[in-house]
């Protein structure tokens, strides 16, 4: 993936315009490969970066720390764009020691309906409440109602935002699969 003074890429669009416009030049599969590819770490060339990550992404190249921040907007870019050879990356991304990576991962989880209920279990107990509250959101699209009792558990979670949306996980089991 090149760029040229006739398909800059537009650093200040929304993420989700970025990948639309990456998607029209390269294709969905490609698209969804590369970020698929720096969610597991890999470099993928600064040209990307700037597809998935804009002007933060023109921060990194200019010299500032990458961290995650690579990986994030793989994870990212994989809710706009996907292919299911994708899955495996977000499998890898749910255990990533970085908590952004986590909970972004988690986020593709949900939009994407990947069967992942035992790594989102795990995430239950994650020390970072946004990535609990990522994990209970796609349980409540992926899991059955096995789950339904960690669940309620939350339910007692010091974060609000958990205890949301933990309820709005079993609320959305029940509705999806009925309750017994």
């Amino acid at each position: 993936m090149t760029s040229d003074n006739t398909s800059p890429v537009p650093l200040d669009d929304s993420p989700g315009d970025r990948i639309a416009a990456a998607v029209a030049l390269y294709g969905e599969k490609a698209v969804a490969e590369r970020a698929a590819s720096l969610l597991r770490g890999e470099n993928e060339g600064e040209e990307f970066l700037l597809w998935v990550g804009g002007r933060h992404a023109q921060g990194v190249l200019d010299g500032a720390p990458p961290l995650y921040w690579p990986e994030v907007w793989g994870a990212r870019a994989l809710t706009f764009v996907w292919d299911d050879s994708a899955a495996s990356a977000v499998h890898r991304g749910l255990a990533d020691q970085a908590w952004r990576v986590r909970e972004m991962s988690a986020r593709v989880v949900f939009t994407r309906l990947l069967p992942e209920t035992d790594a989102l279990l795990a995430l239950l107990d994650d020390e970072v409440a946004r990535v609990r509250v990522a994990a209970a959101r796609a349980l409540g699209a992926v899991a059955g109602l096995e789950v339904r009792d960690r669940l309620i558990a939350l339910l007692q979670d010091s974060e609000k935002e958990v205890r949301r949306a933990s309820h709005d996980a079993v609320v959305r089991i029940e509705k999806r699969l009925g309750s017994s």
